[in-house]
């Protein structure tokens, strides 16, 4: 939201000659120290980091109906051809799914149910964290296909996502994202608050929730829809702020460092088998002196136990199958449900034995864990389905009418009088700060220090910003205040 409602309203540009000008307030009111900082704070980041916040907002739609678009792109791959009969074991989907692609090492594997197919990965060293995707018919036992994905995600929901994410620009690119994403929820609150204090001679919900309809034109209408339309996404945009910093780089490892310190990050199963009794574990970890580093890798065969003892032990719905690379690793079988109530129990599971050796149910993860992994869910559209992804596609869409106005705002704003005359408007007055108390000023400083340090892509911008506005200033005092020439004092 990039409104200057708080400052005073200037003429508009000339109107059409069949159109009347809007009837303005001839005398507007001083706003205080505060709100003239305001003012200027949410002015300027409106201005520059609106055109980061509209690519984050156009590239998130396009992003948001990806699940609906992987099942026609990819039809052939993600679709059985054959339901309602028996489904083959998994070890022979495994084994279609290796026949197909030989090399490769095999690390992990999502059955398919309903008309979904088996999803075999393999990871080869060229790929990085990517992996080949072999799809298999759990009916037939047929390969459907094969895609280079990324966690699970087909190519072009990786591609969309890192459009999303970085512009397609690898690390570089996702300054772009953390930038947007930490400054969004200052435009919201700062917004908000411009909105609550102009609307304080009549704060009825009328006011605050509706477009201003006597407003047929101009400044005021255009605000008017630009905060109200802020108003109304303000919880889901600062929902979206806070959830995108949570994976940024630079921010969301200060929030992973702060989750482990209070113990709140998200936990997993154990799946060291080496420190368990030789009985717990079927005996054949500590055999003489086996080299278990040249050990030969562990038996895919043994999926379909593994399954079952993870079913038997409550372990419900989609899983990931994550297959260990050696005897020493238990295998770990994981739900991948996000759809509300999400499933992310797991468990780990000694192959030998068919036992569980470590569990963790998704009810006992700490508090904030399970904040995250919702918040996750909820920026991805996946927390609530369909209802979700609309709501995403209409936040999008209004984000993009609210920038819209806000700088159509700023150009009906713009000086038009000769004598005034500015080819992009003026911005609100500087210097406003000294006119706030002492006490408010440091615990404002020391405020802004403290999220400056937790969000470097706010602090830094910012600091950047003041260096900048501070010069501009000295030198704009200083060429008003500054004695006339020599030669104009002595009259010649």
């Amino acid at each position: 939201m990039t409104v200057n409602s708080e400052a005073p309203d200037l003429p508009d540009a000339p109107a059409p000659a069949d159109e009347k000008p809007e009837a303005e307030p001839v005398a507007a009111r001083r706003p205080s120290g505060f709100g003239a900082l305001l003012t200027r704070l949410h002015f300027y980041a409106g201005v520059l980091v609106a055109p980061f916040l509209l690519v984050a907002a156009v590239t998130g739609l396009l992003y948001i109906f990806t699940p609906q678009l992987d099942s026609i792109v990819y039809d052939k791959e993600l679709t059985a051809a054959q339901t309602g009969v028996s489904a083959q074991t998994l070890a022979q989907q495994v084994a279609a799914a290796r026949a197909e692609h030989p090399d490769g090492t095999l690390i992990a594997v999502r059955p398919g149910s309903g008309d979904d197919t088996t999803q075999v990965d393999f990871a080869l060293p060229e790929l990085g964290e990517k992996a080949h995707t072999v799809y298999v018919d759990p009916y037939t036992g047929k390969v459907t296909g094969r895609l280079t994905t990324w966690y699970g995600s087909t190519p072009l929901m990786t591609w969309l996502d890192d459009l999303h994410r970085n512009l397609q620009l690898g690390t570089v690119g996702r300054y772009y994202s953390e930038f947007a994403a930490s400054w969004l929820w200052v435009l919201v609150l700062g917004g908000l608050a411009l909105w609550w204090r102009r609307q304080r001679a009549n704060r009825t919900a009328r006011n605050l929730l509706l477009p201003d309809r006597s407003a047929k034109r101009g400044v005021r209408r255009t605000r008017s829809f630009h905060a109200v339309t802020g108003l109304w996404l303000a919880v889901l945009l600062l929902a979206l702020s806070v959830t995108g910093l949570t994976w940024s780089r630079y921010a969301g490892a200060h929030f992973g460092q702060a989750l482990d310190s209070l113990r709140s990050g998200t936990p997993s199963v154990s799946t060291s088998l080496a420190d368990l009794p030789a009985g717990a574990s079927g005996g054949h970890h500590h055999e003489g002196a086996q080299d278990h580093s040249t050990a030969e890798k562990v038996d895919p065969s043994a999926i379909d136990g593994v399954l079952e003892t993870a079913r038997r032990d409550g372990i419900g719905g989609p899983v990931e199958i994550g297959v260990p690379q050696d005897h020493d690793t238990a295998w770990t079988v994981s739900q991948t449900r996000d759809l509300w109530p999400v499933g992310r129990d797991s468990v780990a599971v000694d192959s030998s034995t068919n036992k569980v050796v470590d569990h963790v149910d998704f009810a006992d993860w700490p508090v904030l864990a399970k904040l995250t992994r919702w918040g996750i869910g909820l920026h991805m559209g996946t927390l609530f389905g369909i209802v979700n992804q609309v709501l995403l596609a209409l936040l999008a869409v209004g984000l993009i009418c609210a920038i819209f106005w806000g700088y159509r705002m700023w150009w009906q704003r713009r000086p038009t009088r000769s004598d005034r005359r500015a080819p992009f408007g003026t911005p609100p007055a500087r210097g406003t700060w000294r006119s706030l108390p002492p006490l408010a000023t440091a615990v404002g400083v020391l405020l802004v220090v403290a999220v400056g340090w937790a969000l470097p892509l706010f602090g830094i911008p910012l600091a950047a910003f003041l260096a900048i506005d501070l010069t501009i200033g000295i030198i704009k005092r200083r060429r008003t205040t500054a004695p006339p020439p020599a030669e104009t004092l002595s009259g010649h």
